[in-house]
């Protein structure tokens, strides 16, 4: 059975209950009315005839299945390994998507797969691995010396000579392991494709007339220009007939209509030897002052371009690599009152990068594939446009994207799409815009840092006060989301199906309606929030099915309105709403609702996700929550909270709200008793407050705040007042406001004395930070008057420890850098769940503990969480009386990490130090140094 003949209908209230075991996950294409009406029919391999072995399903950034189209694929390894996929419709033309393993250099391998047809041998099929595998952080490259692989597959396509009926079978298989050491095969893509179109009456040939070369060994380039501008001359279409033509440079266009015989037949590709910032491509008319800020030729300024056609060819380039400031697109410029119909694009870096201002743009009956960045992005200033029966694959980034960095997008339609495995972020997004609309598409299978459908104020230039803010009305509608979201490996939680984001400012005054839909099987959460405040959210008709984590994921403030929202098969089905901004999180009930309104929780780990489609999580790439509990888990406060000790910390536990937060650093993280965690604001919006219930009116005299004390955290003032209220409405001023230092020389706390009130709230206001733009804060501590402490309080260790005591649990800990929140401080917090990763590809790298004396060590234990992926990292262990001359305590060796148990002990000859120090040098499953656990013992 093939994947698509299993789904045959898949829409509201359609889906199956679960996808069981040997039934095929759904598939994204040949959903009725919903996504691109594509022209082929789409086999997955997984479900084809094999003699091969079946890899996956998996989901975790970095493993070879993860980016295969299901999360499952097939691999060849040995000479006569085949896949044999059986037609359900004629075809004389295959696309195969594929995979072959990198070289050691990065510069690529090429290869062959032998395609038969019942047996007999029909084409050749070249592949390579040359636009695959990119390397290291963000924006990625092909140097494997960078690490961190991915983006691994690949697209080759064949007429086949003949068309053949249904029932043919189409083995694709191995004749030689020497090319490769293995061929991974995913899926093909089959259609019937019609002969070559013929030169329309009157139009102008860009080989006959203007001597453009069809073999493609000479650059063509200035051919084809010739013929653009005089068919903008005289009033002509110009056609590219049949050929491969090459072209170093963009061709600008403009008033003109540049037709091919068909994205088969005629195809332009090439890129400049000499100025690699020079590709194949057809640009419109930049605008002065627009969104493009790069180098303009003469000939490219001045735009607007007008009533431009681009149809029937390809652009199939020759981009290997992601470089943002490139200008290697297959379509850009600005456009107006213009179209792309009917075009194949691959291996470039954007299919359409549209700088406005521009008007009535529209691309429709597309094919993009493999790009190193978006597949398409309307990129400031575009109004009335539309992307439309389009389908996308392989995009480096976002699918489908609008974003108004410095002049507003106003009513573009994103509808009726197929967008499936963006690589690196979203399938569906918009950054800011007004009335727009997001419907009758299909999104799946999301690899990493995005969701299926995104609406968020973020990224540069998105504010309210430039109009490029959400705003209006946003309609998703008919939109059906498969295997989307995932697990964003900087933050190390799972990014939702569909989410919004208040980074740069809160999303509020728009009505964002979101209607009819299915989200399936979703990675992680199905609804999730983070960053800032949303509110005006409407869900109606919704069905979700499977979620890898929880129905709703609450990391900010959000009010939606839920009417015949339904979950089932959620992961975290007792508590299907996670929720750590307790009344932050608004939803108003409409009716007609279940599954998702049965309990919450504000868990501090966060959990495994479990999936109907996809298999068990294996770990990998430090983004995946263990499945065990901590050593020692945290004790649960009693429901009354105790008394307060005299002189003790009034608000520690006790219930605190944000003006906003950012990701995981709420407020609740200001009153937990732990330093090493903290609260932030959004950024660039002062004020910001931070407000704590004592739960009941108490006579208060003194504040004590802190900040993290690694020493990472580099001395910074905070301007601040301290508030008061006894109903959470009326204020009086405590302290006003000032400077506050925090200086890591001196533990970075500050202490605030004022005048003896008796209140129930108190509230810091930050109006300024020297060192982020944000209000932050490790610590509120609340005192009355002449109690509590004016100095951080310092609690030496015991002298004489006892026997198998971890001497580190609890210590102060430093590092050389870190990537986001992943400090140092998580190393000993007795917690394997929380982690330290150093930052990316700089080794080498180290953590530091101080024992707070001299005591005498004979073995380290080594900890990462036991759901990671083997990994072996390369270390030394050095040892210090005063932190400044160190010794050699274990020489560099390699340590294995294996995914079960995550933990290395590591003996040391007996020595004394009150330091200890891990450097890091290589690490072959990140390209950092990582740890979530740094234990010392006695000998």
């Amino acid at each position: 059975m093939t994947a698509t003949a299993a789904l045959t209908a898949l829409s509201l209230g359609s889906a199956p209950a679960a996808y069981a075991a040997g039934v095929p996950a759904p598939s994204p294409v040949g959903i009725p009315g919903r996504g691109a009406d594509v022209p082929f029919t789409e086999l997955e391999a997984e479900y084809a005839a094999t003699n091969g072995k079946l890899i996956g399903p998996d989901r975790y950034y970095g493993h070879l299945p993860s980016e295969a189209s299901g999360r499952q694929a097939v691999t060849l390894d040995a000479a006569g390994q085949y896949v044999e996929f059986t037609l359900t419709k004629p075809a004389n033309a295959m696309s195969l998507r594929y995979s072959l393993p990198d070289t050691a250099d990065g510069k690529g391998r090429d290869a062959t797969l032998d395609v038969r047809a019942n047996g007999q041998s029909v084409r050749t099929l070249p592949v390579t691995s040359k636009y695959s595998w990119y390397y290291g952080g963000y924006p990625f490259n092909n140097n494997p010396g960078d690490t961190n692989p991915h983006h691994f597959y690949d697209e080759s396509r064949t007429l086949l000579g003949a068309t053949y009926p249904v029932g043919t079978k189409i083995r694709v298989q191995v004749t030689s392991t020497a090319q490769s050491p293995s061929f991974t095969l995913d899926l093909a893509d089959f259609e019937q494709v019609a002969a070559a179109t013929a030169r329309p009456a009157g139009a102008l040939d860009a080989v006959a007339d203007f001597g453009a070369d069809p073999t493609g060994a000479a650059d063509s380039t200035a051919k084809v220009q010739a013929a653009v501008d005089a068919g903008r001359a005289q009033g002509r279409a110009v056609f590219v007939p049949p050929g491969n033509y090459t072209l170093y440079d963009h061709v600008v266009v403009d008033g003109v209509t540049v037709q091919g015989a068909g994205p088969w037949y005629t195809v332009f590709g090439g890129r400049d030897p000499v100025n690699r910032n020079r590709a194949a491509g057809f640009y419109g008319k930049y605008v002065p002052g627009g969104g493009y800020t790069g180098p303009v030729r003469p000939h490219e300024a001045n735009g607007p371009s007008r009533n431009v056609t681009l149809k029937d060819f390809a652009i199939i380039g020759d981009i290997r690599e992601r470089i943002d400031d490139d200008q290697v697109n297959a379509i850009g410029g600005a456009m107006s009152d213009s179209t792309v119909d009917n075009l194949w694009i691959q291996h470039v870096k954007v299919a359409a990068w549209m700088d406005g201002p521009m008007d009535r743009f529209t691309i429709k009956n597309s094919r993009f594939l493999d790009m190193t960045a978006d597949g398409v992005n309307f990129h400031t200033g575009v109004t009335n446009s539309r992307v439309t029966n389009t389908f996308v694959r392989n995009a480096g980034d976002d699918g489908l994207a609008s974003w108004p960095q410095d002049k507003p997008n106003v009513n573009i339609s994103f509808d009726h799409n197929t967008v499936v495995l963006p690589i690196l972020a979203n399938n569906i997004v918009t950054y800011g815009g007004k009335d727009f609309t997001l419907s009758d598409n299909v999104m799946s299978d999301t690899v990493s840092n995005g969701g299926g459908l995104h609406i968020a104020n973020r990224y540069p230039g998105v504010s309210s006060g430039k109009g490029t803010a959400v705003a209006g009305t946003i309609t998703a509608a008919r939109n059906t989301l498969i295997r989307t979201g995932n697990s964003d490996f900087n933050w190390n939680f799972g990014v939702g199906a569909i989410w919004f984001s208040g980074l740069n400012e809160p999303v509020r005054g728009a009505t964002i309606n979101i209607s009819d839909t299915d989200v399936l099987d979703s990675s992680y959460a199905a609804i999730h929030s983070i960053e800032g405040a949303i509110s005006g959210v409407n869900f109606t008709n919704i069905n979700i099915d499977g979620a890898g984590t929880y129905a709703v994921q609450a990391q900010a403030d959000i009010a939606m309105k839920f009417t015949g929202v339904k979950a089932k098969n959620i992961a975290q089905a007792a508590t299907p709403v996670h929720n750590c901004i307790g009344a932050g999180l608004q939803i108003t009930d409409g009716g007609g609702n279940s599954g998702w309104n049965t309990g919450q929780t504000c868990s501090g780990v966060w959990p495994a996700p479990v999936w109907t489609n996809g298999g068990v999580p294996t770990g990998g790439g430090g983004t995946t929550p263990p499945t065990t509990p901590p050593t020692t888990p945290p004790t649960t406060p009693p429901t009354t909270p105790p008394t307060t000790p005299p002189g003790g910390n009034l608000a520690l536990g006790r219930p605190a709200s944000a003006s906003s937060s950012v990701q995981s650093y709420s407020a609740a993280n200001a009153v937990d008793g732990n330093a090493s965690t903290y609260w932030e604001s959004n950024g660039n919006a002062f004020p910001q407050t931070l407000t704590v219930d004592l739960g009941e009116a108490k006579p208060v005299g003194k504040v004590t705040l802190r900040l993290p004390p690694a020493t990472d955290w580099a001395a910074r003032t905070e301007t601040l007042s301290v508030l008061g209220s006894t109903d959470n409405a009326g204020w009086s001023t405590l302290k006003g406001s000032g400077a506050v230092a925090f200086d890591p020389a001196s533990g970075n706390s500050a202490t605030l004395t004022f005048d003896s009130a008796d209140v129930r709230y108190v509230r810091l206001n930050v109006t300024g930070n020297t060192g982020w733009p944000a209000g932050q804060l490790s610590e509120f501590e609340v005192y009355a008057a002449g109690t509590g402490p004016t100095a951080p309080p310092t609690t030496p260790p015991p002298t004489a420890p006892p026997a198998g005591t971890n001497l580190a649990q609890g210590r102060p800990a430093a590092d050389t850098g870190h990537s986001q929140g992943y400090v140092a401080g998580n190393v000993t917090d007795g917690n394997p769940g929380t982690y330290w990763e150093s930052a990316n590809n700089a080794f080498p790298q180290s953590v530091t503990v101080d024992l707070g004396a001299q005591r005498t060590v004979g073995r380290l234990v080594l900890r990462l969480p036991a759901a990671w992926g083997t990994r072996s990292q390369t270390l030394s262990v050095l040892g210090s009386a005063d932190g400044s001359a160190w010794s050699t305590l274990k020489a560099l060796a390699g340590y294995t990490f294996a995914e079960g148990s995550g933990t290395v002990t590591v003996p040391l000859s007996t020595a004394n130090a009150r330091h200890l120090r891990v450097v890091f040098t290589a690490n072959t499953g990140w390209p950092a140094g990582q740890l979530s656990e740094l234990e010392v013992y006695a000998p």
